[in-house]
């Protein structure tokens, strides 16, 4: 019989992912919205409700040009934006994403809230939530690789309540399958929660403790591990030729586009290298650790 959601269809790859080209010349200070879209901390956002839902609380405004924002405060800003850049560079959809130090809010609780990632809320729909069991992308090595450059960040939040099924005007593809909420990274993986924007606790954590019958062995401590059953040496390969393509200066431009401390950035910069670098490590035959 019909059903009112019938088996999932096979959606073009493109709705996930595309080839991001020339990776080299991203700009990463800025994102995909480019400087252009960028909210200033200088004009004055109309609040328009509060948002008490999960681990940060945000705020939803309006600033003088009409754009609605999604604004998080609070520790998670700072590692979203970067997650949300890295992502996008290596050709995963991603919405606009900036980080702004300071800035003032009228007629809402506060006049000077905290900082904050603002997410460029006008340009999309949102059409309900994705998981990473059921959707139409099952066994792709784009699904497979978007599963480890989460590893490669130490995003321990995996639930599906963060995945978004974006409707967008201007597609083709008309709907993106986008891995909205990103904050959790940066810190250590934990059980039942690990940390975020945590430099020393990221060190200590790599990312491959060896590979078992062709699957992938993960330094990987949250929720969520049945993600990581089926991950093969040539899908971590593949995520991480796409990382390493990126040069030392967008590395740089990544982490003051987040208003990061230079040499904590640095260190984020040498440690992700060293995760990246043991993924390709695996293209060598035979290879374990």
């Amino acid at each position: 019989s019909q059903t009112a959601n019938p088996a999932p269809r096979r959606a073009a790859i493109a709705e996930l992912w595309r080839d991001p080209g020339n990776i080299a010349a991203k700009d990463l200070r800025w994102g995909r919205g480019g400087q252009a879209l960028a909210p200033s901390g200088d004009v004055e956002y109309q609040f328009k409700a509060s948002d008490t839902v999960g681990f940060s609380p945000g705020y939803d405004v309006i600033d003088p040009r009409g754009r609605k924002w999604d604004v998080k405060t609070g520790d998670e800003g700072q590692p979203e934006v970067i997650a949300s850049r890295l992502l996008w560079a290596i050709g995963y959809h991603q919405p606009v994403v900036y980080f702004v130090p300071e800035w003032k809010m009228v007629k809402g609780p506060v006049s000077r809230p905290l900082s904050g990632r603002f997410r460029l809320a006008s340009d999309h729909k949102t059409d309900g939530e994705w998981s990473w069991t059921e959707n139409p992308f099952l066994g792709t090595r784009q699904l497979q690789g978007l599963i480890v450059a989460n590893l490669i960040i130490n995003n321990w939040d995996l639930k599906p309540s963060q995945n978004r099924i974006y409707t967008r005007a201007g597609g083709p593809p008309s709907q993106w399958f986008v891995v909205q909420d990103l904050g959790a990274s940066f810190g250590k993986t934990g059980w039942p929660v690990g940390n975020r924007n945590n430099i020393d606790d990221f060190e200590k954590q790599r990312l491959i403790l060896g590979v078992q019958d062709g699957r992938v062995q993960f330094d990987y401590h949250a929720r969520h591990k049945e993600l990581l059953e089926t991950i093969a040496p040539a899908d971590v390969v593949w995520v991480c030729r796409l990382l390493a393509r990126i040069t030392d200066r967008q590395w740089s431009d990544l982490f003051r586009g987040a208003h990061m401390a230079e040499d904590v950035g640095l260190r984020y910069t040498r440690h992700l290298k060293a995760k990246i670098g043991e993924g390709l490590a695996l293209q060598s035959p035979g290879a374990t650790r």
